[in-house]
């Protein structure tokens, strides 16, 4: 974070015409707006699922709520609702929590180092706790038409948006556990990534389109493999089979967007 050089994009994947802002404070209403349409919907779906898990599970509403607030990471509070339950040590709790948190170490050196140079600053270890896979889909898509110096307002107002759905989304979903089916209540947990797989279709380069239909592919073939390490094989192998198609094959063709 303490560099200074910006991300050299390429001009093809940048919009004909950025969008304009008055100042950053316009630049953050402009996120909270974005945020309070389909991305904060679909966390505040996602959050009533697992509270409700929560309440089947028999523990408190406050649980619920504190989770969602101090982790903000849905399949990590599953994971460690899951382990709860089982009786799992406290070590391997807080492990397997931290190991499944691993996928934002991506998020962040994709996202963040397309902030302007003076915003790339200590305030991120703050901003980092609204990097939600639904904010950072979201920023990447729109990105390409903000301006360098309007990125980092725009991320706080749709990221604090959605940090603030996922908790009232959470106890709702704690004092409606019961009166819906559990099929619908693991149903609304999967709203958020399909949002996330819904949203990167959008994106252009269309390596993301070629792993994201690879991990369709080899998700089902690995699951009936070994299910514990499914999710991990599969997500490398397609991931790096679209890598490599992508430096190999279509950064090689003229026109083409990798």
């Amino acid at each position: 974070m303490a560099s200074t050089k910006q991300p050299d994009l390429n001009p093809s994947e940048r919009s004909s015409e950025l969008r304009e802002f008055v100042d950053t404070r316009a630049a953050f209403w402009f996120g909270v707006k974005n945020g309070l349409g389909a991305p904060a919907m679909v966390l505040f779906a996602g959050m009533i699922g697992f509270g409700a898990m929560v309440k089947t599970a028999g523990l408190d509403g406050w649980f619920a709520v504190a989770s969602s607030l101090l982790m903000f990471a849905l399949p990590g509070q599953v994971l460690l609702l899951e382990m709860l339950i089982t009786g799992s040590p406290i070590v391997a709790i807080i492990l397997a929590s931290t190991l499944t948190s691993a996928r934002f170490i991506t998020m962040t050196v994709t996202l963040f180092p397309q902030l302007h140079a003076q915003d790339r600053n200590r305030k991120l270890y703050a901003s980092v706790h609204l990097l939600a896979m639904t904010a950072w889909a979201v920023s990447m898509r729109e990105f390409n038409v903000l301006d360098v110096k309007h990125r980092a307002s725009y991320f706080l107002g749709l990221g604090l948006v959605c940090w603030l759905a996922a908790i009232p989304g959470t106890y709702l979903g704690y004092l409606l556990a019961g009166a819906v089916p559990v099929s619908v209540t693991l149903g609304l947990i999967f709203i958020n990534p399909l949002f996330f797989l819904l949203t990167f279709t959008e994106v252009k380069p269309w390596i993301n389109r070629i792993a994201i239909f690879l991990g369709c592919v080899f998700g089902p073939i690995f699951y009936l493999l070994d299910r514990d390490s499914s999710l991990l094989a599969a997500g490398l192998l397609a991931g790096t089979i679209a890598y490599l198609f992508d430096r190999k094959v279509l950064r090689k063709k003229p026109g083409v967007i990798g």
